[in-house]
């Protein structure tokens, strides 16, 4: 038998089950789909009760038909054949047919380990391996590993060894980032399913499939996990905004939606870094001394001692506000350990009862019985006045620009800083938040809690008086109906019509709510976030179940001589640390010349192996300062018409990364050629799909492209040695250099 018939044998008998499998799905799909239908054609009548029991199943139905639909493309992955003549389909879903028995085991069960873990050394149980290629619903090829010695001679095996991960190697990208669920190799999958408990990092080299497999790991926990996950969810966090969007379909196309995808400097909810600063000053406040720095503003500025006695004068009777009463009123706020925000009614509550005491004495009345003094107290400006300065309500991006902007206040509560660093620090209150301040301003805002100014807490109140007329409305019109529940079901009712009964995700509930815990947490990228950044991750997550992925030799400073350990600060003690070796993205003649350059510059790398290698992968062009631009052009020009030949017209990804010097005058010059205007081009910075972009080095973080085109590399390598060695590792085929430099003999 040939090994076209032998092929074609395969992929009918393989096509027979998919087919069954598809039966299944749209079984499951029709059933869903029905059911929600029949919920939503019975409309919003009935107690609130019924109401809210209807709107739970349509919840439910609406989230495993979003489940189904996304899981649809590639849905059966392979199949495992047992020594026992046993034989497991393993796809994206758990699957049953009519009988109710399974027929398609979802990639993450224990039963389908021995697909990703199996080997020739130690095959276990496992007589054989099958890889099923397909398109649609159609079955285009399969794939088989033999195990064992057994069937050596057999003519109905198709032995192609690793196909389906070089087929997947070879395709055009897209700018969207595929999940590798088909693929998974060995070491991966025992990173995949290492246990949830404690802080598990992952070191891996440029195209190893690190972030594959933080986000694959991510949806075997919620999969293994799902009770204790279920109520928590899981935080995603990466380097950048559009490497979010580069990811965006990995988890929904694995059947998972409770995950939140941030970069670190959105997760403090309605605050936006809308400003640029110096290196060394983001340095300065990535330092963790700012944890006591924080802890001393709310001591001095807003809960400020008392140093003197004030006299009040109300109803013509002064009244004294001791220190002794403010530290007595701040001991007792305290001890509520509630936020500053929350503790100020017990602050504020013990000293107009001391003023009002002092008031009544004064008139010679009994407290008592005029509890109207306590109005006279809070109505007096003078009072309000003086209880507010030693507990003050206030936002952490008010204080945060008070302290910046008085330099009275940051000598007062930052005296371990120099008088230079202040200076520094030193900006109008008007200026706008950085990256580097978003970490502090979360630290303010766990010791302040929620603030609401006169305005908005007026808005609240009138919120809340209007649905108190409307909760006795509704309460009294179902009595005289007849319907009985009285408050209760009159509550239900008007939590629906506010919106205490809300219909957001779990994931957008999350997202909203600064003080949101997590049960799993993902960094990717996190080799060079600050002391200040990991404290603020953590706060999200108190049980301390992490994955932490990256490459210390892409910090743009280059590794720490103390690895993981120094990069992660206090928490490198509580890790665990894993590393992926192999590399499926970069060409080995590309990886190879990055890590000589890398020792050209002083700064030498982990090896990483690659897993292949292509023919003609790189060219270089170097030209006079006056040429950098048109003969950048020529060299996008050339790069996208290969690209073209290679997987047809505007298919396939190209980047420009040039130095943050020149990044400006490069994109415009791209975006004005209008010999480039054949091929889509992402001007915005955020459109993933298209075919050229123009970036710095450290927005290609996490990302990969089928061409890199390099501008002026030693450049870049003056940013940051790490940041080099990030531009020359994206590509998955060819690299080019474009200079105004002479290269070193690493670049030729």
């Amino acid at each position: 038998m040939t090994n076209q018939t032998t092929q074609n044998k395969a992929i009918a008998e393989e096509q027979h089950f998919v087919s069954q499998a598809y039966d299944a799905l749209d079984a499951q799909v029709d059933y869903y789909d029905a059911q929600l239908t029949r919920i939503r054609a019975q409309g919003g009548g009935g107690t609130p009760g019924q109401v809210s029991e209807r709107d739970s199943f349509a919840s439910h139905y609406e989230d495993n038909l979003t489940r189904l639909r996304n899981v649809e493309n590639r849905l059966v992955l392979g199949r495992l054949d047992t020594n026992d003549g046993q034989i497991y389909h393993i796809g994206r879903a758990t699957l049953r047919n009519a009988d109710d028995d399974i027929i398609l085991v979802d990639w993450r069960a224990p039963q389908s380990e021995p697909f990703y873990q199996a080997t020739a050394a130690h095959p276990g149980n496992i007589r054989r391996r099958r890889h099923i290629q397909s398109r649609l619903r159609d079955v285009i090829g399969v794939e088989d590993e033999l195990l064992t010695d057994s069937d050596a001679g057999s003519a109905d095996l198709n032995l192609t060894g690793e196909g389906a991960l070089f087929a997947a190697m070879s395709k055009a990208r897209d700018g969207h980032m595929g999940d590798i669920v088909a693929t998974i190799q060995t070491e991966q999958d025992r990173i995949i399913r290492s246990d949830v408990n404690g802080i598990l990092v992952v070191q891996g080299g440029p195209g190893t499939g690190k972030t594959a497999v933080a986000l694959h790991r991510a949806a075997y926990l919620l999969y293994t996990y799902r009770e204790r996950l279920a109520h928590s969810g899981v935080l995603v966090i990466g380097p950048s905004p559009i490497f979010l969007r580069y990811i965006d379909q990995v988890l929904p196309a694995l059947g998972e939606s409770n995950v939140v995808s941030t970069t670190v400097d959105d997760l403090l909810p309605q605050v936006r870094a809308t400003v640029q600063e110096d290196p060394e000053i983001a340095k300065l406040k990535g330092d963790i001394r700012w944890v006591e720095i924080a802890e001393r503003a709310i001591r001095l500025i807003v809960e400020k001692p008392r140093l003197d006695t004030a006299t009040i004068t109300i109803n013509g009777k002064k009244l004294r506000l001791t220190p002794r009463m403010v530290e007595t009123a701040q001991r007792r706020a305290r001890r509520t350990a509630k936020p500053h925000n929350q503790a100020r009614d017990t602050y504020a509550k013990y000293l107009i009862e001391q003023l009002a005491q002092q008031l009544a004495d004064s008139l010679d009345v009994n407290l008592e019985h005029n509890d109207f003094l306590y109005g006279d107290i809070i109505e007096s400006i003078d009072a309000r006045r003086e209880i507010n300065l030693h507990w003050l309500p206030t936002s952490a991006p008010t204080l945060l620009a008070r302290i910046y902007h008085f330099p009275e206040l940051l000598e007062r509560i930052a005296p371990e800083l120099s008088e230079e660093q202040r200076t520094m620090l030193r900006r109008d209150r008007s200026h706008g938040f950085t990256r580097a301040d978003i970490p502090i301003l979360d630290e303010l805002a766990e010791h302040l809690g929620e603030f609401s100014s006169s305005a908005q807490i007026a808005e609240e109140q009138a919120v809340e008086n209007q649905r108190r007329r409307h909760d006795a409305y509704v309460s009294d019109t179902m009595k005289a109906m007849g319907l009985g529940g009285g408050i209760i079901q009159a509550q239900d009712v008007a939590d629906r019509l506010y919106g205490d009964t809300s219909a957001d995700t779990l994931a957008e509930r999350a997202a909203a709510d600064r003080t949101w815990t997590y049960g799993h947490v993902v960094v990717d990228e996190a080799q060079e976030l600050s002391d200040m950044q990991w404290r603020m991750i953590m706060r999200r997550n108190p049980s301390r179940s992490m994955t932490i992925v990256g490459d210390v030799d892409q910090r743009p400073q280059g590794a720490p001589s103390g690895g993981w350990k120094q990069a992660l600060g206090a928490l490198g003690e509580f890790t665990r640390i894993d590393e992926l070796t192999m590399s499926y993205r970069t060409p080995s003649s590309l990886l190879e010349r990055a890590t000589d350059m890398m020792a050209y510059i002083g700064h030498p790398v982990r090896p990483v192996q690659a897993v292949r290698d292509l023919p003609d992968t790189y060219a270089a062009d170097v030209v006079d300062t006056s040429q950098l631009q048109s003969a950048l052009a020529h060299r996008v020009t050339a790069e996208s018409e290969l690209l073209d030949q290679q997987y047809g017209q505007n298919h396939g990804t190209l980047a420009i990364i040039a130095p943050t010097a020149l990044l400006a005058e490069t994109q415009q010059a791209i975006f004005s050629n209008e010999s480039l205007a054949q091929w889509s081009i992402d001007k915005t910075g955020a459109d993933v799909a298209q075919r050229i972009h123009v970036l710095s080095a450290r927005e290609s973080k996490g990302l990969e492209f089928d061409t890199v085109i390099v501008v002026n590399p030693l450049d870049i390598a003056g940013e940051g040695p790490g940041d080099l060695y990030v531009a020359m590792t994206r590509a998955t085929r060819r690299l080019a250099v474009v200079s105004h430099d002479d290269l070193p003999n690493t670049l030729k």
